[in-house]
């Protein structure tokens, strides 16, 4: 099928490098075991569309019962995204949700006024050697949302639309690309996927959506006859029609974008707002620990440790 009708097949070298409004490089954190690589937010760009936050995690290998623990935590004013490529979660939050998340799925969660979740490795992937590697994104919400009810959605494998064409293939995580709509509940213009290129193959962006990002997880692309490796987050100028072409490896992309929101977003911690003054509010709750009393709780099942407020 057509990858988007507005776009005719062409030569990547049609665009110029000034095309790329924003070249990213991202932080490295090590967290003791595996490597945290952060996208975004930048020193020049803190959003591309919705998404404020980008980290890939991974790949990482662990031994027999070892795995990743992020203990109980807070957030607000956010939603956040996990996929996988390798190994599996074990989410739980105070809306309820108990779901193991692997490879090709979407842990949907959305924060709103105020939601508590843990993250772990699951029990049946420690009993033997295991890996990690994957992205987690954080999308803001808009001002009309930040005070909704949490909620979480998740969506396997074969719920999320793939698009395959020769030597490319996109599965549609979040939002709408390429003629496709994915499942989960979205409120603003959004798109994220998972893109697959063979050698050569060439991969046309969406070009209805205000902001358009890439990142390159393994391989490499080439823009106007310049090549960009793998751990780089392009991000384009608005309204120009854009073509990358995989490398003599391929390439692995996440694709990301949509609408800019209006006004400013702040950032602290884990919360994200559209005014300072909801992240005093949320960091009084949290460091109060008064768990079912106000926005936050902590799950069900994981309530016998939690993430301090930092200092």
């Amino acid at each position: 099928m057509s990858w988007n009708p507005a776009i005719e097949p062409g030569c990547p070298d049609e665009v110029g490098l000034d095309a790329i409004d924003t070249l990213i490089v991202p932080r490295t954190r090590d967290l003791g075991g595996f490597e945290v690589r952060r996208a975004l937010p930048a020193p020049k760009r803190q959003m591309v569309g919705p998404f404020i936050f980008f980290d890939q995690a991974g790949p990482a290998e662990f031994l027999n019962g070892q795995g990743v623990d992020v203990r109980p935590h807070p957030h607000i004013g956010l939603g956040t995204v996990t996929y996988l490529f390798r190994g599996d979660f074990h989410h739980r939050d105070s809306t309820g949700a108990d779901q193991t998340i692997r490879p090709g799925e979407l842990n949907w969660m959305v924060a709103g006024r105020g939601v508590t979740h843990s993250e772990r490795t699951s029990a049946a992937s420690r009993s033997g050697p295991n890996s990690l590697f994957g992205i987690q994104t954080w999308l803001a919400l808009p001002e009309s949302h930040e005070d909704m009810a949490p909620t979480f959605e998740h969506h396997g494998r074969p719920a999320l639309p793939e698009i395959r064409d020769g030597g490319a293939s996109v599965r549609l995580i979040l939002g709408r690309a390429y003629g496709e709509t994915a499942p989960a509940t979205m409120f603003s213009e959004t798109f994220y996927a998972d893109v697959a290129l063979e050698p050569g193959r060439r991969l046309p962006m969406p070009d209805d959506h205000e902001d358009r990002g890439i990142y390159i997880v393994e391989g490499s692309i080439s823009i106007a006859g310049q090549e960009f490796e793998a751990g780089r987050m392009m991000v384009f100028r608005p309204g120009d029609r854009i073509t990358v072409a995989a490398g003599e490896r391929g390439a692995r992309l996440m694709i990301l974008g949509g609408a800019t929101l209006p006004g400013p977003r702040y950032i602290w911690w884990n919360f994200v707002a559209s005014s300072k003054e909801r992240i005093e509010e949320a960091k009084a709750e949290w460091r109060a620990q008064n768990w079912g009393q106000g926005r936050f709780d902590l799950p069900a099942d994981d309530r016998d440790e939690h993430i301090p407020l930092p200092d």
